[in-house]
Protein backbone atom coordinates (compact mmCIF):
# COMPACT_ATOMS: atom_id res chain seq x y z
CA UNK A 1 0.00 0.00 0.00
CA UNK A 2 1.47 3.42 -1.12
CA UNK A 3 1.80 5.82 1.98
CA UNK A 4 -0.82 8.07 0.26
CA UNK A 5 -3.77 5.64 0.72
CA UNK A 6 -2.54 4.66 4.28
CA UNK A 7 -5.37 5.82 6.57
CA UNK A 8 -4.94 8.71 9.24
CA UNK A 9 -5.36 9.70 12.16
CA UNK A 10 -5.90 13.47 13.04
CA UNK A 11 -4.06 14.28 16.23
CA UNK A 12 -4.83 17.78 15.86
CA UNK A 13 -7.26 19.96 13.54
CA UNK A 14 -6.59 22.99 11.89
CA UNK A 15 -8.73 25.13 14.59
CA UNK A 16 -7.70 23.72 17.38
CA UNK A 17 -3.83 24.43 15.83
CA UNK A 18 -5.18 28.59 15.01
CA UNK A 19 -6.58 28.61 18.43
CA UNK A 20 -3.35 27.41 20.37
CA UNK A 21 -1.21 29.82 18.00
CA UNK A 22 -3.73 32.54 19.41
CA UNK A 23 -2.83 31.80 22.64
CA UNK A 24 0.98 31.58 22.01
CA UNK A 25 1.01 34.76 20.24
CA UNK A 26 -1.15 36.68 22.98
CA UNK A 27 1.86 35.31 25.87
CA UNK A 28 4.50 35.99 23.14
CA UNK A 29 3.35 39.55 23.27
CA UNK A 30 3.00 39.75 26.77
CA UNK A 31 6.90 38.25 27.22
CA UNK A 32 8.22 40.56 24.89
CA UNK A 33 6.62 43.60 25.65
CA UNK A 34 9.06 46.69 25.31
CA UNK A 35 11.91 43.83 24.22
CA UNK A 36 13.84 43.91 20.90
CA UNK A 37 12.57 40.25 19.36
CA UNK A 38 14.22 38.10 16.77
CA UNK A 39 12.29 35.14 15.66
CA UNK A 40 15.07 32.55 14.44
CA UNK A 41 12.76 29.95 12.70
CA UNK A 42 14.55 26.54 12.08
CA UNK A 43 13.17 25.52 9.08
CA UNK A 44 11.67 23.54 6.90
CA UNK A 45 9.66 22.37 9.43
CA UNK A 46 8.50 25.33 11.27
CA UNK A 47 8.12 27.52 8.56
CA UNK A 48 4.09 27.14 8.73
CA UNK A 49 4.05 27.55 12.75
CA UNK A 50 6.50 30.48 12.30
CA UNK A 51 4.36 32.07 9.63
CA UNK A 52 1.14 31.97 11.46
CA UNK A 53 2.76 32.43 15.29
CA UNK A 54 4.39 36.10 14.43
CA UNK A 55 1.15 37.19 12.70
CA UNK A 56 -0.15 36.65 16.20
CA UNK A 57 2.33 38.70 18.14
CA UNK A 58 1.13 42.21 18.61
CA UNK A 59 5.11 43.80 18.04
CA UNK A 60 7.22 44.60 15.99
CA UNK A 61 9.51 41.42 14.69
CA UNK A 62 12.70 40.57 13.32
CA UNK A 63 12.48 37.25 11.85
CA UNK A 64 15.61 35.03 10.22
CA UNK A 65 15.30 31.38 9.33
CA UNK A 66 18.38 29.01 9.94
CA UNK A 67 18.10 25.24 8.16
CA UNK A 68 19.47 22.41 10.39
CA UNK A 69 18.97 19.04 9.93
CA UNK A 70 19.35 15.84 12.28
CA UNK A 71 16.37 13.70 10.25
CA UNK A 72 17.77 13.59 6.78
CA UNK A 73 14.57 11.50 5.21
CA UNK A 74 13.75 9.38 8.05
CA UNK A 75 11.55 9.13 11.15
CA UNK A 76 14.64 8.96 13.72
CA UNK A 77 16.60 11.40 14.79
CA UNK A 78 20.57 10.75 13.20
CA UNK A 79 21.64 12.31 16.18
CA UNK A 80 23.92 14.76 14.94
CA UNK A 81 23.13 18.56 14.12
CA UNK A 82 23.98 19.91 11.14
CA UNK A 83 23.48 23.42 10.29
CA UNK A 84 22.76 23.92 6.97
CA UNK A 85 22.21 27.44 6.31
CA UNK A 86 23.04 29.76 9.34
CA UNK A 87 21.93 33.77 10.01
CA UNK A 88 24.19 36.13 9.86
CA UNK A 89 22.65 38.81 12.54
CA UNK A 90 24.78 40.38 15.43
CA UNK A 91 22.51 38.71 18.64
CA UNK A 92 23.71 40.99 20.79
CA UNK A 93 20.77 43.70 20.54
CA UNK A 94 18.41 41.01 20.37
CA UNK A 95 15.81 38.75 22.42
CA UNK A 96 15.89 35.57 20.69
CA UNK A 97 13.07 33.39 20.08
CA UNK A 98 13.98 30.12 18.81
CA UNK A 99 10.97 29.06 16.63
CA UNK A 100 10.46 25.07 15.76
CA UNK A 101 8.30 22.80 14.71
CA UNK A 102 8.84 20.09 17.23
CA UNK A 103 11.19 18.85 20.30
CA UNK A 104 11.70 15.03 20.92
CA UNK A 105 14.60 14.21 21.43
CA UNK A 106 16.24 17.89 22.24
CA UNK A 107 19.50 17.48 20.23
CA UNK A 108 18.10 19.97 17.88
CA UNK A 109 17.23 22.26 20.22
CA UNK A 110 20.05 22.23 22.80
CA UNK A 111 22.77 22.47 19.54
CA UNK A 112 21.15 25.32 18.48
CA UNK A 113 20.74 27.22 21.78
CA UNK A 114 24.22 26.37 22.42
CA UNK A 115 24.90 27.53 19.12
CA UNK A 116 23.23 30.90 19.09
CA UNK A 117 23.69 31.72 22.75
CA UNK A 118 27.49 31.86 22.39
CA UNK A 119 26.65 35.05 20.35
CA UNK A 120 25.62 36.91 23.60
CA UNK A 121 22.14 37.66 22.52
CA UNK A 122 20.20 39.85 25.27
CA UNK A 123 18.20 36.36 26.22
CA UNK A 124 17.18 33.35 24.46
CA UNK A 125 14.09 31.30 24.66
CA UNK A 126 12.26 28.30 22.58
CA UNK A 127 8.88 27.90 21.06
CA UNK A 128 7.65 24.69 19.63
CA UNK A 129 4.42 23.89 18.45
CA UNK A 130 5.03 19.77 19.28
CA UNK A 131 6.48 18.75 22.26
CA UNK A 132 7.07 14.94 22.72
CA UNK A 133 9.10 14.16 26.01
CA UNK A 134 8.82 10.76 26.10
CA UNK A 135 11.91 10.93 23.01
CA UNK A 136 14.20 12.91 25.25
CA UNK A 137 17.88 12.10 24.82
CA UNK A 138 19.38 15.37 26.79
CA UNK A 139 17.19 16.97 29.51
CA UNK A 140 15.36 19.72 28.21
CA UNK A 141 12.12 21.98 28.31
CA UNK A 142 10.83 24.31 25.40
CA UNK A 143 9.63 27.16 27.05
CA UNK A 144 6.43 27.50 25.16
CA UNK A 145 4.70 24.96 23.85
CA UNK A 146 1.52 24.65 21.74
CA UNK A 147 1.02 20.65 22.51
CA UNK A 148 2.04 17.77 24.70
CA UNK A 149 1.76 14.41 22.13
CA UNK A 150 2.31 11.06 22.25
CA UNK A 151 5.49 9.04 20.93
CA UNK A 152 3.93 8.66 17.34
CA UNK A 153 5.29 9.53 14.17
CA UNK A 154 3.38 12.66 13.36
CA UNK A 155 2.71 14.74 10.00
CA UNK A 156 1.55 17.87 8.47
CA UNK A 157 1.68 21.71 9.03
CA UNK A 158 4.48 21.93 8.60
CA UNK A 159 6.50 18.32 9.36
CA UNK A 160 6.92 15.92 6.65
CA UNK A 161 7.61 12.56 5.51
CA UNK A 162 9.89 12.33 3.28
CA UNK A 163 9.69 15.39 1.32
CA UNK A 164 5.99 15.51 1.45
CA UNK A 165 2.94 16.59 3.54
CA UNK A 166 4.27 19.42 4.97
CA UNK A 167 1.00 21.65 3.10
CA UNK A 168 -1.63 19.53 5.13
CA UNK A 169 -3.45 22.59 7.63
CA UNK A 170 -3.52 19.24 10.80
CA UNK A 171 -1.28 17.07 12.11
CA UNK A 172 -2.09 13.26 11.78
CA UNK A 173 0.18 10.12 12.36
CA UNK A 174 0.02 7.31 9.78
CA UNK A 175 -2.24 4.06 11.19
CA UNK A 176 -1.40 0.50 9.81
Amino acid sequence: MSIENKRREVLLSKAVIENRVSELGAELTKAYENKHLLVISLLKGSFIFTADLVRKIDLPVRIEFMTTSSYEHGEETTGKLKVVQDIKVDLTEYDVLVVDDITDSALTMTGIIEILGARNPKSIKSCVLLDKPSRRKTPYQPDYVGFEIPDKFIVGYGLNYGDYFRNIDHVFAFVD
